[in-house]
């Protein structure tokens, strides 16, 4: 008996390297693979980095960038993308050709500027060109309040401003924001989900006691593009991606790995590899 062909379900990071394996390409392979994906890379850039932040970049020439993306995109194919530290104007009209060559309609945009430590990792005239190139051709759009803050040219300091940072953000080309509330201060954390039409959701939770938070952006991006990639709609995406970033904090928070912010226990509770029939 002739069985159908089968594949894996296939996400692809475009994103930068952490050699410290927390945050990067490194979270969101572990990420892919802890939900029962497949996936793959694009490395848009090199960082020496560890838990106590990053001591120096190296950026991948946009040719190279482009040739990786020919290469996964010609050969394997893609179900979803999701989209990391973006650090030179170049870099990112390449990643939006590509959006636009292969017609990707699954992509999650985690528009990497600090890090976790503070560091900055992109360049003030990068930020213009990513809202201009990518913003429209997201699935949605995951800052942080750092992130927002350099988006909006304002700070946001209280759990009140969330809902109008996170519109304006809409107004500047996005679909969808989820805007992340986890620097604020107390002891709940919620996020925002706004798009361009129904109500706003508001997702919180207890803020889990951990040193252990770097890469969270990452993972968290990187599991919202797993779960659209396996079918979800956006919403049920966002609320899956979360609930699996709160246990890999919670399972990694008395872990000690290096003497800065460590990584979360991406593996807590892997899913088997997911097949479907082939296109």
């Amino acid at each position: 008996m002739q069985t159908e062909p089968m594949r894996y379900t296939r996400v692809l990071s475009i994103a930068g390297s952490d050699s410290g394996g927390g945050a990067g390409i490194q979270a969101d392979l572990k990420t892919f693979a802890a939900l029962g994906c497949y996936g793959m890379t694009a490395i848009t850039a090199l960082t020496a980095q560890n838990t106590l932040g990053v001591s120096a970049l190296h950026g991948v020439p946009p040719e190279m960038l482009k040739a990786q993306l020919c290469a996964v995109f010609d050969d394997i194919g893609v179900d979803a993308v999701k989209i990391g530290m973006l650090h030179a104007p170049d870099i990112v009209r390449t990643v939006a050709w590509a959006l636009k060559q292969y017609k990707v309609r699954r992509v999650v945009l985690d528009p990497v500027m600090v890090a976790t430590s503070g560091d900055q990792l992109i360049t003030p005239m990068t930020v213009q060109v990513l809202v201009d190139e990518l913003f429209p051709l997201a699935t949605v759009v995951t800052p942080n309040l750092d992130e927002a803050a350099l988006l909006l040219s304002r700070p946001i300091e209280a759990a009140h401003e969330l809902e109008a940072a996170a519109r304006d953000l809409l107004a500047m080309g996005a679909p969808a924001v989820l805007l992340k509330g986890g620097h604020l201060p107390g002891d709940e954390v919620a996020d925002l989900l706004v798009t361009g039409a129904g109500p706003v959701q508001r997702l919180a939770s207890p803020r889990i006691d951990s040193r252990n938070t770097h890469g969270t952006g990452c993972t968290l991006s990187s599991a919202i593009a797993s779960y659209l990639a396996l079918g979800e709609p956006l919403d049920r995406a966002v609320a899956l991606a979360r609930s699996y970033i709160l246990q890999a904090i919670e399972q990694g928070a008395d872990v000690y790995t290096g003497a800065g912010h460590g990584p979360l226990n991406h593996g807590f509770a892997p899913t088997a590899q997911h097949k479907r029939a082939r296109d």
